[in-house]
């Protein structure tokens, strides 16, 4: 929108990818999202967005020495907003859902309305976004995701100040929640929602599954999980990385290959929602540029390619923990009906992936974000310290 972690806790013994769990979907369990594309309001630049997400993850402890998390989720090109109450009875609030931050709160637009289930702490609150942030008071009251999934004492945040986030109402931070250490006063760290469903019962694992569906307009967040109807594989599972500073997100180890080249040895680097755009480290990155042939287009700021290059495009794999994840010709290529929204041509062909700013080596030389999200499922499992993958419907779609 970091250090020793308890969520992210290192793991003792090495693990090769782990085939898929017993979780499965409860109709109970779920949250439907809408996507929305921001850059056309917002004139924003898509790579500029991403690339502020990435930097801003990339120097964690700049951000803590300024006692507060570094995202750039209010910029953020892509959005994905769910509707979730308030109080009782509820107000209703259109939350910005963020896998790379973990604070949620409300108060951008929507005032926040207090009833018999608002608790005050006297904590402040405040979290910086890169180019937003948001300030103001902590409080505990009841959340209701769904009419099944009530979270009682959840800890929110109400905004008495709001930076650059005028699309939503606030956030609902799913991500790991050590990422709250230092943004509340007098406590170290704040609960989740996702915790605090499976501290109160309502789920038995910690895990939260993410499904982008065709088309990409939509989507469903599983508590607990995921929803095996949404996969046409098992879900593979690999372990969190334990390199800094992907490590403090949820971060992984791979490698990435195009055609017969691998073009990124094996390193970390975090899989996010919150960025638009699959980031590489720039020798990564110019060396699929080359593969490509593919030319820099100044008003995207994307690669562009000719008609007959996408011909020839190969399948860009993604390889983790011994699971090749095919990002297809098709896949590698920006919705043609969206050109216009991020300053592009209708005509022209705009490649997703692009360079993170930094040659490879930082310890975080990767984002795999909404646009590899949207061919695969994707399982962020705090339980069991691990994220998991399956191939959907949409692995092998040629909607672009």
């Amino acid at each position: 929108m970091f250090p020793s972690k308890t969520l992210l806790s290192i793991l003792l013994i090495a693990l090769s990818a782990v085939d898929a769990s017993p979780m499965r979907r409860e109709a109970a369990l779920t949250l439907a999202f809408t996507t929305r594309m921001n850059a056309r309001a917002n004139n924003i630049n898509i790579l500029d967005a991403d690339r502020a997400h990435a930097q801003a993850m990339q120097h964690p402890n700049i951000s803590k020495r300024a006692s507060s998390s570094s995202f750039s989720i209010a910029s953020a090109v892509t959005s994905y907003t769910a509707q979730v109450g308030i109080g009782s009875p509820a107000t209703q609030y259109t939350l910005i859902i963020d896998t790379g931050s973990s604070n949620t709160w409300v108060g951008a637009k929507t005032a926040y309305k207090r009833t018999n289930t608002s608790v005050a702490t006297g904590n402040s609150v405040s979290v910086s976004y890169g180019s937003g942030s948001f300030s103001g008071e902590e409080y505990l009251d009841t959340v209701t995701l769904s009419s099944n999934l009530v979270i009682t004492g959840q800890s929110i945040g109400v905004a008495s100040s709001v930076q650059d986030l005028d699309n939503a109402d606030g956030i609902l931070g799913v991500g790991p929640t050590d990422l709250t250490q230092g943004t509340v006063s007098n406590v170290d760290s704040v609960p989740t929602v996702t915790d605090n469903l499976h501290s109160k019962g309502k789920i038995g694992t910690e895990a939260l599954g993410v499904y982008f569906a065709p088309g990409g307009s939509a989507g469903e967040l599983t508590f607990g999980g995921f929803d095996s109807s949404k996969t046409t594989s098992s879900v593979k599972y690999v372990p969190l990385t334990t390199t800094s500073p992907s490590s403090e997100y949820w971060g992984i180890d791979q490698s990435i290959t195009y055609g017969s080249s691998t073009i990124l040895s094996a390193t970390a680097g975090i899989v996010d929602t919150g960025t638009t755009l699959t980031l590489i480290a720039t020798d990564a990155f110019k060396k699929y540029q080359s593969a490509t042939g593919a030319v820099l287009d100044n008003n995207t700021g994307l690669l562009m390619i000719t008609s007959e290059q996408y011909s020839k495009l190969q399948t860009l794999k993604f390889n983790i923990g011994g699971t090749s994840y095919g990002l297809t010709p098709n896949g590698q290529i920006w919705p043609r009906s969206l050109n216009t929204d991020i300053g592009g041509s209708s005509n022209n062909i705009y490649l997703v992936v692009n360079d993170i700013g930094s040659n490879s080596g930082t310890g975080l030389d990767f984002i795999n974000g909404y646009s590899f999200l949207q061919r695969f499922y994707s399982v962020y499992d705090t339980t069991n310290h691990r994220v998991g993958f399956a191939t959907t419907s949409s692995t092998s779609a040629v909607s672009n």
